[in-house]
């Protein structure tokens, strides 16, 4: 077991969401001391609100995690090419956090889709949404699961070997970047 702390955000909020099974898995094989699992429903992000009422208790708890966090695991659904505006939208709030609670923070990037591409322009895109805010985003393995729930079984598990190792090699390598 890890003494890390590891902070799961799932860019879906469905219930039986793959990219919240995605990140379940992604923490069972971390083997973090405590997994934290974010979540994105606030508020859309609005000046005004914020101005005239400040922060939304979600958005300061996302940050508050963000900053608790050793590392970050993000896994996002591809929708019409991009990152979906739930998970956009967190980003916007969080990013009017300063200093920023993800800066110098180590991500993983993973994404879990029905197609077959399994979300690799959405990781892009996650990857452009994230500059600003300065983490250390590993640059691999890719972690891209494609063919929807047919990519897990019925505990949540992934079922395909190479998938499998992709991942223990992602976390592997998230594990190297926080202890470094």
């Amino acid at each position: 077991m890890g003494s890390h702390v590891l902070l799961g955000i799932s860019g879906s909020l469905r219930k039986a969401s793959l990219n919240t099974k995605l990140i379940h898995e992604a923490a069972r094989r971390f083997d973090p001391e405590t997994f934290v699992q974010a979540d994105l429903n606030m508020p859309l992000y609005d000046g005004d609100l914020e101005a005239a009422e400040g922060m939304p208790a979600a958005a300061r708890l996302l940050a508050d995690q963000i900053t608790a966090a050793d590392a970050i695991v993000i896994s996002t659904p591809e929708y019409n090419k991009a990152i979906p505006g739930v998970l956009k939208n967190a980003l916007d709030w969080v990013s009017r956090i300063k200093p920023g609670p993800m800066h110098d923070k180590p991500v993983a990037i993973l994404s879990a889709t029905a197609g077959r591409a399994g979300g690799e322009v959405a990781q892009v895109s996650l990857r452009h949404c994230l500059v600003s805010f300065g983490p250390r985003v590993l640059n691999g393995p890719g972690v891209m699961i494609g063919g929807g729930a047919a990519g897990f079984d019925n505990d949540g598990r992934l079922t395909d070997d190479r998938s499998i190792q992709t991942l223990d090699a992602l976390m592997d390598t998230l594990r190297a970047e926080i202890a470094r």
